[in-house]
């Protein structure tokens, strides 16, 4: 899976990002609360449709888009791992955004990161199998299972659990620090993407109008899985608008610490999921302000 522009970092940087994403997690977290579990599964068909549509439906188009398009294996595979990822924080800024049902989304974001550590290196690898272009890429590379799964455990489970019990204990101090953490977390995010495409130029420019579409089409996919599967059972619209950003919102930020970690020389799977973490909050940007503009959702079930 060498690209021929291996990326590299400086001795001690693997360490120092996956520190930055833990922080940036705990950051996160401090907002949830227990009650966003509770309240995603009060109503547990919503909640069970977005999490299927999450973590079964996308990442199984993908595959079938992969194989179809006959892609080579590493951005085929840089489209699994990042249909594999769990959502995204950004999410629940761009459903309220959007004047989607909030606590839904937040349930979500929290359960798939939870659900994270055992079913995102599960799904890449059930799904790097299944594509016969990428399944001799896994035969020749060792999956490090147990290695995901701790990193997961560490830059995501651990201070997402964290955060929750400190906006608990002190939530007049999360009060005030909620919007600077949100806008550090944005620069610090930004900053892993601009030096993923740094240290790959030549390649980005080379492969540009490949994976541009690739990603823009695997985006649009898994926004129109989350509003059709949303529609199909009969969700109320604020599900609706939840369900169609949550499950095209990824988190990237998780993505690229894998493949810093892990596959450092996979200079395509890395491009690939740099540009998802740029072109996701701009489509879901886009989408929250289209129905920001819109009348007010109704919280009935469609028909009802």
């Amino acid at each position: 899976m060498n690209d021929a522009l291996p990326l590299q970092l400086a001795p001690g940087g693997l360490a120092a990002l996956n520190v930055i994403l833990a922080c940036l997690m705990f950051g996160v977290s401090l907002t949830l609360t227990p009650e966003a579990f509770r309240a995603a599964w009060r109503a547990p068909r919503a909640a069970v449709v977005g999490l299927a549509a999450q973590y079964v439906v996308v990442p199984a188009l993908t595959c079938l888009l992969a194989w179809a398009l006959r892609l080579d294996a590493p951005l085929a595979l840089g489209m699994i791992l990042v249909a594999a990822c769990p959502g995204g924080s950004f999410s629940n800024v761009l459903t309220w955004m959007a004047r989607g049902n909030v606590p839904l989304a937040v349930g979500l974001t929290a359960i798939s990161s939870v659900a994270a550590p055992v079913v995102m290196p599960l799904n890449f690898a059930l799904y790097g199998w299944l594509n016969p272009v990428t399944r001799p890429v896994l035969r020749a590379i060792d999956i490090p299972a147990a290695g995901i799964l701790w990193l997961v455990l560490f830059v995501l489970v651990v201070p997402l659990l964290l955060g929750m019990a400190t906006g608990r204990r002190f939530p007049q101090l999360v009060a005030r620090l909620e919007r600077p953490l949100r806008a550090v977390a944005t620069l610090v995010f930004l900053a892993f993407v601009a030096l993923a495409f740094a240290k790959n130029t030549d390649l980005f420019v080379a492969r540009f109008g490949q994976f541009f579409w690739l990603v823009v089409g695997q985006n649009l996919m898994a926004m129109a899985t989350g509003y059709l599967a949303a529609t199909a059972a009969r969700l109320a619209d604020a599900d609706r608008r939840a369900l169609t950003i949550e499950v095209s919102i990824h988190n990237t930020g998780l993505g690229l610490a894998v493949l810093f970690t892990f596959f450092p020389q996979a200079g395509g799977m890395m491009l690939v999921t740099a540009f998802w973490g740029v072109w996701h909050l701009v489509s879901g940007l886009a989408v929250a302000q289209w129905w920001a503009r819109r009348s007010r959702p109704s919280m009935a079930p469609t028909g009802a």
